[in-house]
């Protein structure tokens, strides 16, 4: 009996150990990329699926990357109206006081908000977040709130926010996994991209003076195909970077946490680019520019149209594999006159072994007007 209880006691101790073992060579046989950083993940965008992952769920501090919700939170301003690129930004001594990496903006003057969005997104610059924050919500406090709101509802459940910049904080924290799903947020947005390809650029302040611009992301200039990311360095998170880059019809994101030094997340980022790139293609499951199915119309003055997908689904797989995704198309079986463009009239179910993971409204993208009398009277003649 004893020593059964020995034994035991060995094989829970033993058990975790092999457990971890296992799934880190699955990791390394699956992904071929050997990485020193503490946490990184490679992400397809378009479907967020995840191709690669090394602690994607680490609670860990991400230093500037934490900006990426600052932009979010800017670029959705614009998105609303309530900003334009020309509207001007009255700054405070709060603001230009920031530490760390800055534009050096002047207290008490104005800025255009155009100017303040790209010193953030080039120059990583904390006093212009700063700025943006106090402008868009009173105070960066206020706007911390949003940004955790908004991290609660995209569902970045390992991301607690203290601050707009991501000066240094013991409460403050992210993943891998959750600093994908903001940069994926981010790079939907045109604007952004205005910015994020900018290699050098300056600021004039309203003095005349001028502050040299230059991107923190050097993959920007250096990596074929990348189009935006958010650098982050601090004692504590060690260098860090999200990026994303768009090759053919295939777009990655890719995040490195904890690495030694810049040159290391330089390197282990385009590791894993280079990774997805190689060994994966996006395979297109529905296409908006294409028909999904014809169907009568009822009481119309045509008597077919053409249903459309709202919007594009692809999906990515090792190349050579086929994807297992099924397709299903739920709509009536005759559409209704009158009516309009862009009206839904049925949805595309997109399932993987039974379980949903899309669902895709089918619109018209034509105007279908309702028969008259009189034409009621010409369709019976023509049929009598």
């Amino acid at each position: 009996m004893k020593r059964f209880f020995i034994f035991a006691l060995l094989l829970c101790l033993l058990v975790p150990i092999i457990a971890f073992q296992s799934i880190s060579t699955i990791a390394r046989a699956e992904g071929e990329v050997e990485l020193t950083c503490k946490s990184a993940c490679l992400v397809d965008y378009s479907s967020g699926k995840m191709l690669y992952a090394h602690n994607p769920k680490e609670h860990l501090p991400i230093a500037s990357m934490v900006k990426m919700m600052t932009i979010l939170l800017t670029l959705e301003e614009f998105d609303k109206g309530t900003l334009t690129e020309d509207t001007m930004i009255t700054t405070s001594e709060n603001a230009s006081g920031m530490g760390g990496s800055q534009v050096f903006i002047d207290p008490y003057v104005e800025y255009s908000a155009g100017d303040m969005l790209k010193s953030v997104v080039m120059a990583s610059a904390n006093d212009a977040s700063v700025a943006l924050a106090e402008h868009i919500s009173g105070s960066e406090k206020a706007f911390v709130v949003k940004m955790n709101e908004k991290a609660k509802e995209l569902d970045m459940n390992d991301t607690y926010y203290v601050n707009c910049t991501g000066l240094p904080s013991p409460e403050q924290y992210s993943c891998a996994q959750d600093c994908a799903i903001v940069l994926k947020e981010v790079a939907e947005h045109e604007l952004y991209h205005k910015y994020s390809t900018i290699w050098m650029d300056e600021l004039v302040h309203p003095s005349g003076r001028k502050t040299e611009l230059v991107n923190t992301n050097r993959l920007i200039r250096y990596y074929d195909g990348c189009d935006g990311g958010k650098t982050g360095s601090t004692n504590e998170a060690g260098c860090c970077l999200s990026a994303s880059a768009k090759r053919n019809n295939m777009r990655l994101i890719s995040v490195i946490i904890g690495a030694n030094n810049s040159q290391t997340r330089f390197n282990e980022c385009t590791k894993l680019f280079n990774y997805g790139f190689a060994n994966f293609e996006s395979k297109n499951i529905v296409d908006m520019s294409n028909p999904i199915i014809n169907l009568p119309v009822s009481k119309g003055k045509i008597d077919n149209v053409d249903l459309y997908a709202k919007e594009n689904y692809s999906v990515v797989v090792k190349k050579g594999d086929k994807s297992n995704l099924d397709l299903t198309i739920e709509n009536p079986k005759k559409i209704s006159a009158p009516a309009k463009h862009n009206d839904v009239v049925g949805k595309a179910i997109i399932s993987d072994n039974g379980l949903v993971v899309k669902e895709i409204d089918l619109i018209l993208k034509t105007d279908i007007e309702g028969l008259s009398l009189k034409d009621c009277f010409d369709k019976v003649v023509e049929a009598w």
